[in-house]
């Protein structure tokens, strides 16, 4: 059986650390898991051509080279669900598909991103929250606004620098029912009197902030490497409670497993293990001088 992570750019991705290592687990010989470049120009394509013949059922064990399913990274969440044959709730209310699985010829959406946000809060520990602000419009805050709504939260504020581009996003707060206020960055210090900032901002692109957000009593960055991040740091110090972008990661690709595979007995600790040691590998890598 083979799999796969596609998004563009692809090359950084750790899920195929993360499946192989449950794959190995698990006792899954036969299965493979690869990373394909695919930018949303090359989508539709590439997507007929793995897509299995209607009548095959590429879960069975003698499945062979079938494809079982393939995760998807940016770009490419919003713009699979045209080409999608059935979806579940979440990628409707989200907008967004970060999990295809192949079963009976037909393609079949999931968000397992939804399930990596809420479960990363709930193994740190942190709290139902009564009032959050999510940084950044894309994608990944309106799983994230997903996942808080699930933990009861009717309410939020969004940070964004351009209004306009978080489209999206709003009109998946209407459809999960979460009053949603929308403000710039300039507006940061007036919104950060919540229980939980989520960032979902690029690698980087929240260390400006991270004076401001050092007070706030926990903080959810989806950032996972380079690890920790200054606004991370800066919360940590000031006694807060900091989640990382790699559980997060790591939840998502669990549920991943279990939806290609069909299997339950996903081995969380040994993904977990696996993939700190790749973070840990690139980042002493990096750290090697020239």
């Amino acid at each position: 059986m083979r799999a796969a992570v596609m998004g563009s750019p692809i090359a950084h991705s750790l899920s195929p650390c993360l499946h192989r290592a449950a794959y190995a687990a698990m006792g899954l010989a036969g299965w493979s898991y690869e990373a394909i470049e695919c930018d949303e120009a090359a989508l539709p394509e590439t997507l007929r051509r793995l897509r299995p013949v209607r009548g095959e059922n590429p879960a069975a064990p003698d499945g062979g080279d079938a494809w079982a399913g393939l995760s998807l990274t940016m770009p490419l969440k919003r713009a699979v669900l045209p080409l999608l044959d059935t979806v579940t709730e979440p990628v409707t209310e989200v907008g967004g598909a970060n999990t295809v699985v192949f079963r009976d010829g037909a393609a079949h959406g999931y968000n397992t991103d939804v399930h990596g946000v809420r479960q990363a809060l709930t193994e740190a520990g942190v709290p139902a929250p009564g009032s959050a602000t999510v940084l950044g419009g894309g994608a990944t805050a309106a799983s994230a606004l997903a996942a808080l709504r699930g933990l009861g939260l009717r309410s939020a504020t969004l940070l964004v620098r351009d209004p306009a581009r978080a489209t999206e996003t709003t009109e998946a707060a209407e459809r999960l029912g979460v009053a949603l206020a929308v403000e710039t960055f300039d507006k940061l210090d007036a919104a950060l009197g919540v229980d939980l900032v989520v960032s979902t901002l690029p690698g980087g692109a929240a260390d400006a902030y991270a004076d401001a957000l050092a007070g706030v009593p926990a903080l959810f960055d989806v950032v996972y490497s380079p690890w920790p991040t200054c606004a991370a740091s800066a919360v940590r110090a000031a006694g807060g409670t900091v989640v990382g972008g790699f559980a997060m990661l790591l939840h998502q690709a669990v549920r991943q497993v279990e939806l290609m595979t069909g299997r339950t007995d996903v081995p969380v600790e040994e993904m977990r293990a696996a993939g700190e040691a790749e973070i840990l590998r690139r980042t002493t890598r990096t750290d090697r001088p020239a």
